[in-house]
């Protein structure tokens, strides 16, 4: 299975939301950084076919997916960034509306409802109204909805969201044990989402394609641009105003600098194997 991006623009105006964008996802996590504004949330409305494109396609092994329609939607999981929920509805009966719209038989729907809200961690408190659940339940009840009709096109916006690190943790181990024969597309700028689980990365800059390339290999090209550092206390904003300082910890009377830069920010720096935190950082440098 296979879903290509082939040049896909969208315009709004005189703004290019998404500009000649092309990717291919193939199976396995594939996640998708970029700033805030960098055109991701579009670039997956399209991708579920709730929004259209200004040009180009979205291509199901060769066949675009406004051609699929009905068949398309079938195959997809879908967590927007804004989770719309019914406030007066319980989980469980949320969870069984959504059964419905997917078509899922009555038994079939109750045991998936059963196995899914138990995953989450939302099985004791199932006929309690989700407007009394916190931020961090509701998200949790979104990724539950995302997998009903056990997709094989899962498409997750900034699903961590208002979880808390235990719940991020434990969500990264709910999308691995259901990565099998899937394509996962996760976006998200938490870098640490996707650096354990993801087979590739994809970068999204002013709505273009920067990079793409396998998790093991992403940070190549950033190979020659960490360094670590010690200096004295005193020097710490002289150098935070002038590089991307990654990290920072004290050690006795020193400092442990971690900077990102293309030159050398001393000579006593030593140049260190980067992380897709110092990719991110370097790439979005002055962005929110």
């Amino acid at each position: 299975m296979e879903l290509k991006i082939n040049k896909l623009t969208k315009q709004y105006g005189s703004k290019l939301a998404v500009d000649r964008f092309s990717a291919t996802f193939t199976e396995g996590i594939n996640g998708l950084l970029g700033a805030n504004g960098s055109g991701k949330t579009t670039l997956m409305r399209i991708m579920c076919d709730i929004l259209r494109p200004t040009s180009g396609e979205v291509l199901l092994d060769g066949v675009n997916i406004t051609t699929l329609d009905e068949a398309y939607r079938e195959l997809l999981g879908y967590l927007p960034q804004n989770f719309g929920y019914y406030p007066d509805f319980s989980a469980w009966d949320f969870m069984l509306y959504f059964s419905s719209l997917k078509g899922l038989p009555r038994l079939t729907a109750n045991n998936r409802c059963k196995e899914l809200l138990d995953t989450v961690g939302l099985y004791e408190v199932r006929k309690k109204k989700i407007k009394t659940y916190s931020g961090g339940m509701r998200q949790r009840l979104g990724i539950a909805q995302a997998l009903i009709n056990d997709p094989k096109i899962l498409i997750l916006d900034e699903p961590t969201v208002g979880l808390d690190p235990k719940e991020r943790a434990k969500f990264r181990n709910i999308i691995s044990d259901h990565s099998t024969g899937k394509i996962i597309l996760l976006s998200t700028h938490i870098v640490s989402d996707v650096e354990y689980i993801a087979d590739r990365i994809i970068i999204m800059k002013d709505g273009q394609l920067s990079q793409q390339a396998t998790t093991n290999r992403i940070c190549d090209s950033i190979k020659d641009f960490v360094w670590s550092l010690q200096v004295v206390p005193k020097d710490v904003d002289s150098y935070n105003s002038k590089f991307i300082v990654s990290n920072l910890k004290h050690s006795g009377e020193m400092v442990e600098l971690r900077i990102v830069s293309e030159e050398r920010p001393s000579e006593n720096a030593v140049n260190i194997s980067p992380n897709l935190e110092d990719l991110y950082l370097y790439h979005f440098k002055g962005e929110v």
